[in-house]
């Protein structure tokens, strides 16, 4: 069974920095896509940053310059940096767990940890 463990939120002042992790369990780490989404309050599920296995790297417009994605397949987990932070950068962070095989697709989710930026 897979399992994806998030860390890392809180609080934080405008302009400040927070670094997220989330260690996944219960399969093959290195062969998925990880990736972070954030969901405000009132708000659907956006897409943040993205690294297929084979390093490749994707980023929203809204955090490109500001967030970094990272993964450490040795431990299982997957990193965002984010510095610069913003009220608007203001959502439960969710890691998620993405492999297309071809026959069947694999689609993990962590259980979300807050972040709040604000003065």
């Amino acid at each position: 069974q897979v399992q994806l463990v998030e860390s890392g939120g809180g609080l934080v002042q405008p302009g400040g920095s927070l670094r997220l992790s989330c260690v996944a369990s219960g399969s093959i780490f290195s062969i998925y896509t990880m990736g972070w989404y954030r969901q405000a309050p009132g708000k659907q599920r956006e897409f943040v940053a993205s690294m297929t296995s084979g390093y490749n790297t994707n980023y929203a417009d809204s955090v490109k310059g500001r967030f970094t994605i990272s993964r450490d397949n040795a431990k299982n987990t997957v990193y965002l940096q984010m510095n610069s932070l913003k009220p608007e950068d203001t959502a439960v962070y969710y890691c998620n767990m993405f492999r297309d095989s071809g026959r069947l697709v694999y689609n993990y989710w962590g259980q979300g940890t807050q972040v709040t930026v604000s003065s």
